[in-house]
């Protein structure tokens, strides 16, 4: 009944506009009454997103069973979730799309979808970073990238008409944001320079201080390949025994 409804509203979207089509002219062409509208629909802008509280749950479900070993790529392994929902039904996704563009309402109501997607995708990245200081703010930043990246892909390939494979531009975008986040930290060239007046013997792995006072320096050494996320609490725990 849901993907009745859904495709009668987006005939008369079509046909009428979205403006000037009713919930009475959607049920109509469905042929079902009002109280089977908003049994599966709360509104009429929910009609044009009808995937999206399945797409969020199976999200969710997915990060609740992942293994917390790579927590950047399990969210962007999340995101794509939302790519496959709307590669199924190129035709339907490249329509929806065209109408939020025209109506300022719908253009709206999808930020706020968005919005739940990045807090769903946040929420767990807290929960392994951890929900205080920059564990939280680790936490925002990342989903908020993952969601960026995501749309941007999937946008491409949206104006596009729905032409090609959506997952090349979306994956090249992902891995973008995992090669920020996922790559080791390297000292800056003015870092290394200081070190080198500093420490007169090789740096060992791990964490080590040089200087005194309001002089000391933190020196993080990590193998190719260390989660950022890794690093930075590396770090913290080093800045916090000092």
């Amino acid at each position: 009944m849901r993907e009745v409804l859904a495709q009668a509203a987006f005939q008369l979207f079509l046909e009428r506009g979205f403006e000037r089509t009713t919930v009475d002219d959607i049920v109509a062409r469905a042929g079902v009454g009002r109280r089977s509208f908003f049994r599966y629909f709360p509104s009429k802008e929910d009609v044009v997103f009808p995937d999206h509280e399945r797409c969020l749950a199976e999200m969710t479900e997915f990060l609740a069973a992942v293994d917390d070993g790579d927590p950047v790529g399990a969210v962007c392994d999340a995101a794509r979730i939302v790519l496959r929902m709307y590669a199924a039904d190129p035709e339907f996704s490249v329509q929806r799309y065209r109408l939020t563009r025209e109506v300022p309402g719908l253009r709206t109501y999808e930020l706020s979808v968005v919005r739940r997607y990045e807090q769903t995708l946040a929420g767990h990245l807290r929960g392994r970073f951890g929900a205080d200081g920059d564990g939280e703010l680790r936490a925002e930043v990342i989903a908020a990238s993952v969601v960026a990246a995501h749309n941007n892909g999937l946008r491409l390939w949206l104006r596009s008409g729905g032409a090609g494979d959506p997952e090349a531009a979306v994956d090249h975008a992902l891995d973008l944001v995992r090669d920020v986040w996922e790559r080791p930290a390297e000292p800056s060239p003015a870092l290394e320079k200081q070190l080198g007046r500093q420490l007169e013997k090789p740096v060992p792995a791990g964490g080590i201080t040089a200087g005194s006072g309001d002089n000391e320096v933190i020196v993080m050494v990590a193998a190719k390949g260390t989660p950022m996320w890794r690093v930075v609490q590396q770090i913290e725990a080093a800045v916090g025994e000092g």
